[in-house]
């Protein structure tokens, strides 16, 4: 660091920094306040917890959600909640119940706070940096670690600074906004950044919209988005009763950033993602009259009480097109009884929408999903294929607005030609009603209280140390932006067995090769090849260690996705990257593979690969921090930290 000022996200990282150096590139470790979790990433963290061997998480508060895995067609997500219910009492971890609501919108209504950090075992934890935290995606081995008390490490960001001027235009919202800065640099353009919003025109924004903007920031690849604590924020904790909560938070006047992008919110017209990236994006007009099968409206990005208000007003004394089908799932409790209270609901109900649960649903393929080839408009913030359930189906990311007016007409239209847009105001006050988060038991009960486990309920896979020469086979190669929902896909008929490491592996890179598992487990050990971004999409861990079970040692690729890599580290398998990008095309699936003097090759920074197929040899860069050495070594980092308690 200069002698400049601070950027936000460098205020935070300095007061919570543990050890290293906050100059760009290298490692920071710091104190994480807050910790969330998952049920499709949940299990598989507490059972990582509870192998650390401490009776007592050490945040200042931690939280389990229940927002996944709610469709109970067998009984394995029932004991998987059963679980984690079990487990949060009595290791001191508040639990919020099914039907609570998506984990990022209740949070930001009821736990987060500005100027804290926050990781979670999702990658959309970066929505709480629309209240000024800085919240980060993890794996779940590393927010089990944040729960014992550890540290959490990152390599320190570049800064970026959005410079917001003007008032966006009626029928043009906080999503547009999103999409407008995807355009702008892309799903790779974030990657190790953090990116504060800022300018005049943050001030027309509420902290609901704030999220949206933070909650897709991770679409861009970045480490977090921020957004200062200020007026508004204020005004939205007294809100939802917690005003004492509030603590303004600005970057200094001096505060340098690495790159600054300027967007005039007056100048933007309503935008859509096309099939099948978040940065496909052109404007909503230029589609106009393309029929549309499906209208979605909800997850994490676009539940608010205020988007769900604007649904009810556009929607109000008319009625869907017969050829759409349309769901509506409200992001919380609090967003759904405000609803009800105050007669929207009715309005929307009486459309033809079908109302689904205060969950995440048909973001992850939970349900909902489209009819074969069907096009989809969904306000969610990922459109990779083969997520909704339906492997040809054509999905398309949108404002809740715009979402509307699809519904309406039956075809992608403008939704400006609507009628005026109803003014909608945050309320005064919430409705606060926290009786479906179950608090832990204090220490003295929580000593006899039993984890209660299912028989879908399998033991984390055993870590493998890494060898100093390593000959395997190539057994697959992949492309760019290869995401973890091809390495490790979610839906219905997977996301139960997430806490069952041996019954998942069978849908490992089901989407590119469905016959990657059987071959990578016959092979006993293995490296993959693959392009630029590799791993970019959600924080799930289980794309790294279900490739560890099967025997993985090393993915190799042009570049990785920043959690991805770090969850490989986690597992034992060393990313490794092209320091020749043109070496990529000179592998081939079932060439044999050699990485000679690994041990030393980690100290010098580079590795050589051998192709024992072709006889050529080739650079690869790797670029790991002492602690990430040992982790590797150990084989993952379950054993590094129990080599640590040992020491």
């Amino acid at each position: 660091m200069t002698d400049m000022g601070y950027t936000i996200a460098q205020k935070i990282i300095k007061a919570h920094k543990i050890s290293g150096d906050m100059t760009v590139g290298s490692e920071v470790a710091l104190k994480i306040d807050q910790t969330l979790t998952q049920d499709a990433t949940g299990t598989m963290a507490y059972l990582e917890f509870e192998t650390m061997g401490i009776d007592r998480v050490r945040t200042e508060r931690s939280v389990a959600y229940i927002d996944h895995n709610t469709l109970q067609s067998g009984f394995e997500n029932a004991d998987d909640h059963r679980y984690i219910q079990s487990v949060a009492k009595k290791h001191g971890i508040y639990f919020s119940r099914p039907g609570n609501g998506i984990c990022h919108q209740v949070h930001l209504e009821r736990f987060g706070k500005p100027g804290k950090t926050l990781i979670g075992s999702d990658s959309h934890t970066p929505t709480g940096g629309g209240l000024g935290m800085l919240a980060m995606g993890a794996g779940g081995l590393d927010v089990a670690v944040a729960m014992g008390g550890g540290a959490y490490y990152i390599t320190m960001p570049k800064m970026y600074k959005v410079n917001l001027t003007g008032k966006l235009n009626p029928f043009v919202t906080a999503k547009d906004v999103s999409l407008e800065i995807l355009r702008i640099l892309s799903v790779k353009g974030g990657v190790g950044a953090i990116i504060e919003w800022g300018g005049e025109g943050i001030k027309s924004l509420s902290v609901p919209e704030r999220a949206t903007i933070t909650n897709m920031g991770t679409e861009l690849g970045a480490t977090t988005s921020i957004f200062p604590s200020d007026e508004i924020t204020k005004a939205f904790l007294e809100a939802e009763g917690r005003g004492e909560d509030y603590v303004e938070l600005s970057s200094d006047p001096d505060a340098v950033y690495d790159k600054i992008i300027d967007i005039d919110l007056s100048s933007l017209k309503p935008l859509i993602a096309c099939p099948h990236s978040p940065d496909n994006i052109v404007t909503v007009e230029s589609l106009k009259g393309t029929k549309v099968d499906q209208v979605c409206i909800g997850s994490c990005t676009n539940s608010s009480l205020t988007d769900m208000l604007k649904v009810a007003a556009l929607l109000k004394g008319k009625v869907i097109d017969p050829t759409v089908s349309l769901s509506i799932s409200p992001g919380s409790k609090q967003v759904l009884k405000m609803l009800a209270d105050c007669g929207a609901l009715t309005d929307i109900l009486a459309s033809g929408a079908r109302l689904l649960e205060c969950a995440c649903g048909p973001c992850i393929g939970m349900g909902f999903s489209p009819n074969s080839a069907g096009v989809s408009l969904r306000t969610f913030n990922r459109n990779f294929e083969g997520r909704s359930g339906t492997a040809d189906a054509q999905v398309y990311l949108v404002s809740p607005e715009t979402a509307v007016a699809a519904a309406l007409t039956g075809e992608i239209t403008d939704p400006r030609i609507l009628c005026s847009m109803p003014e909608i105001k945050l309320p005064q006050k919430f409705l606060i009603d926290d009786t479906a988060v179950i608090e832990p038991a204090d220490v003295a009960e929580a000593a006899n209280l039993e984890v209660l486990r299912g028989p879908n309920i399998k033991p984390f896979p055993k870590e493998i140390p890494q060898e100093d020469t390593l000959s395997a086979e190539l057994v697959l190669k992949v492309g760019d932006n290869i995401t973890t929902d091809h390495i490790m896909p979610a839906g219905a008929k997977i996301l139960p067995y997430r806490s069952n490491i041996p019954h998942l592996s069978q849908f490992c890179f089901g989407v590119c090769d469905t016959t990657f598992p059987e071959r990578a487990k016959a092979l006993g050990k293995s490296i993959i090849v693959g392009g630029s971004n590799y791993g970019q999409g959600s924080s799930r861990e289980h794309a790294a260690l279900v490739p560890m079970y099967l025997g993985v040692r090393a993915v190799i690729t042009k570049s990785f996705a920043r959690i991805h890599a770090a969850n490989l580290i986690n597992a034992g398998i060393m990313p490794l990257t092209f320091k020749n990008p043109d070496d990529y095309d000179k592998l081939s699936q079932e060439d044999k593979l050699t990485l000679s003097d690994v041990f030393a090759g980690m100290d010098g920074g580079e590795i050589t690969l051998k192709n024992e197929t072709t006889g050529e040899s080739f650079t690869l860069c790797a670029s790991f921090t002492e602690r990430q050495k040992a982790i590797l070594k150990a084989g993952g980092l379950l054993s590094y930290t129990k080599k640590q308690g040992e020491n």
